[in-house]
């Protein structure tokens, strides 16, 4: 059987064949596009990363410019093993995180099965419950700094109109980290407010209409229904909120200023870095802290992430 073969006509035009590398750009086109913005972000953050990973291996003081010597792993040994400040500044780092973190969450989950459903006047009571982000936290710290004054301060006027002495509050070695706490939680419960309260609202109605159409109570609806539905964006306000928590030092040191205090009652890893490096120059063993540091909130992270991955499961 004879083929015919059609040929095409005299005035048409063939299509030029794709070049390898315009197929190639465009099946790769969403990381190119990226590839700028990534490239920037990264030389941001292994520039100063490895810098201070190179300062923690020398005796850097006084200056960083000044001559240094390199010593290897021998500040990271005598870190590791300061009981003194060290370790006391890692409790206070993770009973502030944790302590925090557990009342912003809670609190916050409260606050926004209050706001889930609508109610009269809802707009201007969630104007007012986000009012604490508007500020900022050193400004917070100043502001509550004054409100705890243990002579002028209206907390400690207040108790008196109960009978009640006055509090040492900031002042006192034992009473200072809880009140920092409390500080932040006033300013911070608000954005996890936000973040559930923008997860309730995507929930659907069905699976409530369903467990309320079988004579379930209030608490059950919460625990069987809302909650197993809400731990994905419940893990994302832990994740952003602790990370954040871990990090704090604009309240703590607007609160007690250099060294976390006269007994460094709120010194925090970031405290105890920041009073090395700025208040006694000693930039080797300061890095060292920072690196140490950077190792706990990426095993934070990973941890969360993890739980994150299990939750959506």
């Amino acid at each position: 059987m004879a083929t015919t073969t059609t040929k095409a006509p005299p005035g048409a035009a063939t299509a030029p064949a794709t070049p390898g590398w315009a197929r190639w750009v465009d099946h790769h086109r969403k990381w190119l596009f990226a590839a700028p913005a990534m490239t920037f972000v990264a030389a941001l953050l292994v520039f100063p990363l490895a810098w201070t990973g190179y300062l923690s291996l020398t005796d850097a003081e006084g200056s960083v410019r000044a001559e240094s010597e390199f010593i290897g792993l021998r500040n990271y040994l005598d870190v590791l093993t300061d009981f003194e400040r060290f370790w006391p500044a890692v409790g206070r780092t993770a009973t502030f995180t944790v302590v925090a973190l557990l009342f912003e969450v809670v609190l916050g989950m409260a606050i926004a099965l209050l706001l889930w459903r609508p109610f009269k006047g809802e707009r201007w009571v969630r104007v007012a419950i986000l009012l604490p982000l508007v500020a900022t936290p050193v400004a917070v710290g100043m502001m509550w700094r004054l409100i705890f004054d243990p002579n002028i301060g209206l907390a400690n006027q207040t108790l008196g109109w109960f009978g009640i002495g006055p509090q040492p509050w900031l002042a006192g070695q034992h009473t200072a980290l809880p009140t920092t706490i409390f500080i932040d939680v006033w300013q911070w419960t608000p954005m996890v407010v936000l973040i559930l309260l923008a997860g309730l609202t995507s929930l659907s109605e069905e699976p409530q209409e369903a467990a309320r159409i079988d004579g379930a109570s209030t608490w059950q609806r919460f625990r069987h229904v809302t909650l197993p539905l809400l731990m994905p964006t419940l893990t994302v306000a832990i994740l952003l909120r602790g990370i954040d928590a871990l990090k704090t030092f604009d309240i703590l040191y607007a609160t007690k200023g250099r060294g976390g205090g006269s007994f460094h009652e709120v010194e925090t890893l970031n405290v105890y870095a920041y009073g090395l490096s700025f208040d006694y120059n000693e930039y080797g063993v300061s890095s060292t802290v920072l690196i140490l540091f950077f190792l706990i909130i990426i095993g934070a992270m990973w941890a969360l992430t993890t739980r994150r991955k299990e939750a959506q499961r």
